[in-house]
Order: C-alpha cells, then sequence, then structure tokens
C-alpha cells in the first residue's frame, strides 16, 4: 500500500474531477488514473463508476471522506512525532510558493542553520491555494508565502501561529535588448511587449486590484505571455522577451549590475510581507516561527 494513494482520493475528493486532481497532484491525468486503480486493487473493489463521458465517485468512498482526512491527520501527526524525536536531527516540512522558495528561503534556511546546527527541511512547492490545503491537512508543519497589502491576509484558526520575516516588494522590471525602450525619464512605452500574471495567482490578483500596468493582460496593451511562475518570468525578462514585475529580493542583483532596469519609480511597486505560519503543536516548527519572525508572533 502507497500512503499517496489516500492523497490522491482526498484531491479528487476535493475537486471531483480527474483532470483538476491529477493537475493539483502535478502528474498527468493517465499517470493519476493508474494512481487510483492501484488503490482500488489494493482495496478490492471500484470506488470510480468510469461511464463512457464522465467519471463518479461511488458512495462508498465519498461517506468516508471524513475518515480519510482523519486517517492522513493522525498519520502526519505520528509521522511529526517521531521525525521530532530528537531535535538534533528535526525534520521540518514546509509548504512554500514558488517565489518564496526563490527569493527567500535560502536566506532562511542559512540562518535557521546557524542556530539549528541538526536542522533538515522538506520543500513542498506549490501555488497558494495547494500550499493551504497541504498545511491545513498536516502534510507540512509550516507555510511560507508571500502576502500583498492589497489582498484580503489569509485567516487561520487559533491552532495556528503566524510570524513575518520581513518585507519585500513586487518592482516592474525591463531587460535584454527592451532596455533600450525605456525613455529619458525613465519609463517605456505602454505597447511594450509584456509577462504577465494569470487574475487568479496571486501576484496578479494584488497587481489587479491595484491597477498596475504590465501586471495582468487587463491593464497591458501587448500581453506577449503569462505565466504564474515569477522564475521562469525572470528568465524571460532578462532576455528582454518583455517586462513585467518580480519579487525586489529576486531582481536586486541584476539591478545592480545593470542586466535589468527598475520602473518603480514611474509605475510604482507593491508592498509585501513574507509570512510564516506554525502549527501551535509541532514544538520544531514553533522555535522555528519565532527565530524567524520580524514581528512579534501573532495567532490567526
Amino acid at each position: 500500500m502507497n500512503m499517496l494513494w489516500f492523497e490522491d482520493v482526498l484531491t479528487l475528493l476535493e475537486e471531483r474531477n480527474m483532470t483538476r486532481a491529477a493537475a493539483r497532484r502535478n502528474i498527468t491525468q493517465p499517470a493519476f488514473s493508474r494512481r487510483i486503480r492501484s488503490f482500488e486493487e489494493w482495496l478490492g473493489i471500484e470506488v470510480l463508476d468510469r461511464k463512457s463521458n464522465r467519471v463518479e465517485i461511488s458512495a462508498a468512498l465519498a461517506t468516508n471522506e471524513a475518515e480519510i482526512r482523519a486517517m492522513i491527520a493522525r498519520l502526519n501527526e505520528l509521522r511529526t512525532k517521531i521525525a521530532q524525536h530528537d531535535p538534533a536531527v528535526s525534520i521540518v516540512t514546509i509548504a512554500a510558493t514558488h517565489a518564496s522558495v526563490v527569493s527567500t528561503f535560502p536566506d532562511m534556511a542559512l540562518r535557521a542553520r546557524a542556530r539549528f546546527e541538526g536542522l533538515r527541511f522538506r520543500l513542498r512547492t506549490a501555488n497558494l491555494n495547494d500550499c493551504v490545503t497541504l498545511f491545513l491537512r498536516g502534510d507540512t508543519n509550516m507555510l511560507l508565502c508571500y502576502e500583498a497589502q492589497s489582498v484580503t491576509p489569509l485567516q487561520f484558526g487559533s491552532g495556528v501561529r503566524r510570524g513575518i520575516w520581513g518585507q519585500d516588494y513586487l518592482v516592474p522590471v525591463i531587460g535584454g535588448g527592451l532596455r533600450y525602450a525605456v525613455r529619458g525619464k525613465g519609463d517605456v512605452p505602454m505597447n511594450t511587449p509584456a509577462i504577465v500574471y494569470p487574475e487568479n495567482s496571486y501576484f496578479g490578483e494584488a497587481l489587479k486590484k491595484s491597477q498596475r500596468p504590465f501586471g495582468t493582460a487587463d491593464y497591458s496593451k501587448n500581453p506577449i505571455c503569462q505565466t504564474a511562475f515569477s522564475s521562469g518570468a525572470k528568465e524571460m525578462i532578462l532576455n528582454g522577451l518583455g517586462v513585467g514585475w518580480l519579487p525586489f529580493s529576486m531582481v536586486h542583483k541584476e539591478i545592480e549590475s545593470g542586466e535589468l532596469i527598475s520602473l518603480r519609480n514611474q509605475i510604482g511597486q507593491e508592498m509585501l510581507d513574507v509570512a510564516i505560519y506554525a502549527h501551535h503543536q509541532v514544538e520544531t516548527a514553533n522555535s522555528l516561527l519565532e527565530f524567524w519572525a520580524k514581528k512579534p508572533v501573532s495567532t490567526s
């Protein structure tokens, strides 16, 4: 039996759709379908009714969703107790958004390792919604993400603690051959190609609410590429494919070297908090949160 099968099944119960569930699990739909079949073979019965044009979840599976959640939570709790039995070799599992892993986590990890020598990390990277799901489900001990002031903050119960590592900014930058499009006053033509964020992504939501030029397709005259992955956007911007918005911590070296030109004096910037969340009952995660937090720790 593979415990990943239960996480697959739970995702399927949440999405009620094979394609969306496979995307959530970051695998192809055929591979996801094979894992569900492996679960059925282990169980001894079929839990999906595979019809010609749709797939329906059986009542036997749907009615036991709460029990599946409880079992996964108990196993995660047991795993945490075993992994953190010896604080000197503790493993902390963190659900982290892609941008925060690239821009802020390396510095956080270096500082933590200097204080907690035996500490090891296991990262689960995903978009913010999936990171929150991993954290709340108990698959991870901590959550690391950006929080924009223009977007409603995350809401958790009293069993979750929150801290702030520091501040960052989303800044508009331009690179490659497009640097020559920058005018004498430091602005660029509004029809300049743009690398934009989807409106349903976290950065896209923040930039759209502030109506920032070149942030989303709605506020760009020439959006040539849309991506939610800021690390990929950075490479395209560096190569002169378009102007775009990136966390300052991700591009400050390139701005200093001249590879990128910052347009924040002309277009503005979006302030971001680097937020850390931890479950109250996980001692190592709480110690780490208190070490990392630059502001007083609060309970959500």
